[in-house]
């Protein structure tokens, strides 16, 4: 009789396992009915399956906001941290564990406020994971308050007579940050769009930030002209490199070929005032990860030569024979 051991078993188990869409799902969605969330959701957990990604190798963070119940319907590791601390937390985990892979999920208020200052230095330290920020211009959870998005005039619970100054721009500050990698935007109403975007934020290899453009349904019904026909969005033409352009029901939106490696140029698209560029802005796969920089710095030494520095370092704090 054929005998294996058991490191022979778990090895055939795990080269004959295949993972389903349901390996990725967790409980029923809880947003609010025709909330852009469920479209992220959908095609983050399509990808994964589609790509055979082991949900035990994905940390999911996230901070405080609608979007920050991501992590609760992904079967993957999860870490629901307070309002705007997602990015300290990824970074935590991206250092210490680089054979995971870190997703982050954040809103508006939660990463241009409150976490504003981690944010920066998160794109600086360029650390290996995807950003995603599913943008619709307002506190939501908290019922409609005025958010660094928020454009001017808007009425709000907390801005009654309209937002007094114009919301942030994301991308030009993002372009701003010295050691960033990879910058794209796109939106929930444009699925196909968005998925592509996400492979390629999924796929490379650094600090992939991706603004999301999403309305809520609730609180904010006509942002982005609630996402119609007429949402003044200019697509981005990165050829066979860059994000597909799939205009959909958008076919008034205009198409500009674009270079996504020159920084000027993404920096130029990035201050668009008129219309929302839609595609990859900008990517450097040249950028050094600050898990290259840290690991290129640390001495790997061999177990006899690291015993050898222990006992030296011991023999500091004891009593030597005379």
């Amino acid at each position: 009789m054929n005998t294996i051991t058991a490191k022979e078993f778990t090895e055939i188990e795990c080269s004959d396992r295949s993972y389903e869409l349901e390996d990725y799902e967790t409980e029923t969605p809880r947003w609010c009915k025709g909330c852009g969330d469920f479209g992220v959701l959908s095609v983050v957990q399509k990808y994964l399956q589609e790509k055979q990604v082991d949900p035990e190798s994905v940390v999911c963070c996230s901070g405080i906001g609608c979007s920050s119940r991501l992590p609760h319907y992904m079967k993957t590791y999860g870490f629901h941290s307070i309002h705007g601390r997602a990015l300290p937390v990824a970074t935590g985990v991206a250092l210490m564990r680089p054979d995971l892979q870190v997703l982050v999920v954040m809103g508006d208020g939660d990463c241009f406020s409150i976490g504003g200052n981690h944010w920066l230095h998160a794109a600086r330290y360029n650390m290996n994971a995807t950003v995603l920020v599913l943008d619709n211009e307002v506190y939501a959870l908290t019922k409609k308050q005025v958010s660094p998005t928020t454009r001017a005039g808007t009425l709000t619970n907390t801005t009654p007579r309209g937002a007094y100054v114009g919301g942030l721009n994301p991308l030009s500050v993002y372009m701003g940050i010295s050691n960033r990698s990879f910058l794209a935007q796109t939106a929930t109403w444009l699925p196909g769009h968005l998925e592509k975007t996400f492979r390629a934020a999924w796929e490379h290899k650094g600090l992939s930030f991706v603004r999301v453009l999403q309305r809520c349904p609730v609180f904010m019904p006509d942002a982005f002209d609630a996402g119609g026909v007429n949402f003044p969005a200019l697509f981005l033409d990165g050829g066979d490199e860059g994000i597909p352009v799939e205009k959909g029901f958008l076919k008034k939106s205009p198409t500009v070929k674009h270079d996504f490696t020159d920084v000027n140029a993404a920096q130029k698209i990035a201050q668009t005032e008129d219309m929302e560029p839609i595609g990859l802005i900008y990517k450097n796969t040249d950028t050094p990860t600050y898990q290259d920089i840290r690991e290129s710095r640390i001495a790997h030494l061999s177990r006899s030569e690291l015993v050898s520095k222990l006992n030296e370092e011991i023999n500091k704090y004891s009593v030597q024979p005379k």
